[in-house]
């Protein structure tokens, strides 16, 4: 008898290509989604791109009966459901606090009288603050956030207390959190409260904590999204890539196949309960670079990014992924090479529309003093 997985926020970005995934492999999915108009846009019905084979329930996480509905007849539970933006979360925090946090609570009373086989969580690369940095002798360090006269300066490495500069290296699950938004507040809460519930009530829990995750069905209106969909709508808009500080700062950019099949790999694997993953693809790229290549791809190359010089309160300068754990528990290995990825991302954009809100939602973060 094939498996039922319950994806909230299954008709989303990430969701919607992990429904691809378990179909594929013979699981039967159910999606909760509130299609949020941030995300589908206003009057959204079912998202073209969600798989007819999927039983979409629209309900809202936090509504506990939409939740024991949801979970009536399901084998297995993916948790996706949550806001996402750093700096969006900075000033709408009752919002983000509500959805991320208490939903979160919501679900996991529902599984506490009605267990599920398996629950995977999906939490963030940026509750990780900084990520890990190397001093000249070679030696892991673990930083504080960079100060705000640094920053004013436009100081934007990272130095030790002799000031030398620190070398940023490979970010593993052992480092300790810096959670330095609401945003990295209200993942690390969702990781831990599935982790330590599931642990109470003997439900099989992992948790996946995303890189910079990119590829088609990016939400392309919503301004406070993945960095790639950000700059594709202001590409699509003839309009310059914008990029805090100056441009250097380096991330790891993973395809969101790739993320779908680490999710699949976790929920088949027993080796995973109880544990956290890195899910990236352990390559690193400045975000000048990422805008470049995209530029390229999608022939928007007299468009140069806009450095501003600025800082954007809740960001980190370097924090890239180490998958050797992801690797070794669930046998992950990332398979879409990040050219391949970007041609593909630019051909599915050639047909899409993006209302580029990029400048509104600077503006609302500059007059409330969250860019310095």
């Amino acid at each position: 008898m094939k498996k039922k997985v319950l994806i909230t926020g299954g008709a989303g970005f990430i969701g919607s290509h992990l429904a691809d995934e378990l179909l594929s492999h013979g699981y039967e999915v159910r999606a909760l989604d509130n299609l949020s108009e941030q995300v589908h846009g206003e009057n959204c019905q079912r998202p073209i791109y969600l798989n007819p084979e999927v039983e979409l329930q629209i309900g809202d996480v936090r509504d506990k009966e939409a939740v024991k509905k949801a979970l009536e007849g399901v084998d297995m539970v993916v948790h996706f459901a949550a806001i996402v933006g750093v700096g969006q979360s900075m000033y709408q925090i009752a919002d983000y606090t509500a959805v991320n946090n208490l939903g979160t609570a919501v679900l996991l009373e529902a599984l506490i009288e009605k267990p599920v086989a398996k629950l995977l969580v999906a939490s963030s690369m940026s509750i990780y603050g900084e990520g890990l940095y190397q001093n000249r002798k070679g030696e892991p360090e673990t930083v504080p956030e960079r100060g705000l006269k640094q920053l004013k300066n436009g100081k934007w490495e990272l130095y030790d207390e002799a000031g030398n500069e620190l070398k940023p290296v490979a970010t593993p699950e052992s480092k300790i959190p810096t959670l330095s938004s609401v945003y990295a507040l209200s993942k690390y809460d969702q990781e831990r409260l599935c982790l330590m519930t599931g642990r109470a009530y003997n439900i099989p829990t992992v948790a996946m904590r995303f890189f910079n995750v990119y590829g088609t069905r990016q939400a392309l209106s919503n301004p406070y999204t993945g960095v790639l969909a950000i700059f594709a709508s202001r590409f699509l808009n003839n309009n310059p890539p914008m990029i805090f500080e100056d441009g250097l700062q380096q991330r790891d950019f993973v395809h969101v196949k790739d993320v779908a099949l680490a999710c699949r790999l976790a929920l088949e694997k027993p080796e995973a309960d109880g544990k956290v993953f890195n899910v990236g693809s352990g390559n690193n790229y400045t975000i000048r670079e990422i805008a470049t290549r995209l530029a390229q791809v999608m022939g928007k190359e007299n468009l140069a990014p806009e450095i501003t010089g600025k800082y954007r309160v809740g960001d980190i300068r370097h924090c890239y992924a180490d998958i050797s754990l992801a690797r070794e528990v669930l046998g992950f290995q990332p398979q879409i090479d990040f050219n391949a990825g970007l041609t593909e991302l630019a051909t599915w954009l050639e047909g899409q529309i993006a209302c580029d809100k990029v400048n509104e939602a600077s503006a609302e973060l500059a007059a409330r003093g969250l860019t310095v």
